[in-house]
C-alpha cells in the first residue's frame, strides 16, 4: 500500500522550529513589526513565543503564514 503525502506546507514542521526561522530571518524587530504581538516587541524570547502562540489561534496562524511565505519565495 502507498503511504499518501500531506499536502499541509507545515506537516512535521514544530512551532519552536517555525518561530526559531523567523527570529533567524528577519530578526525579533522586523519579526514584531510584521505581526504586532507583544511577545515580539516587548522583552521578546522564544520561550514566551512560543507560550504565547500556543494559546492564540489568530496570532500563531499569522505565524504560520509568515512562515510559509518565507518558505515560497
Amino acid at each position: 500500500m502507498e503511504k499518501q503525502q500531506s499536502k499541509d506546507p507545515l506537516h512535521g514542521i514544530t512551532l519552536q522550529k517555525i518561530v526559531e526561522t523567523l527570529v533567524e530571518y528577519y530578526g525579533f524587530d522586523t519579526l514584531g513589526e510584521l505581526i504586532k504581538i507583544k511577545c515580539f516587541n516587548d522583552n521578546p524570547s522564544i520561550k514566551s513565543s512560543l507560550t504565547f502562540l500556543r494559546k492564540t489561534d489568530w496570532a500563531r496562524k499569522e505565524v504560520e503564514e509568515l512562515f510559509k511565505s518565507l518558505k515560497n519565495k
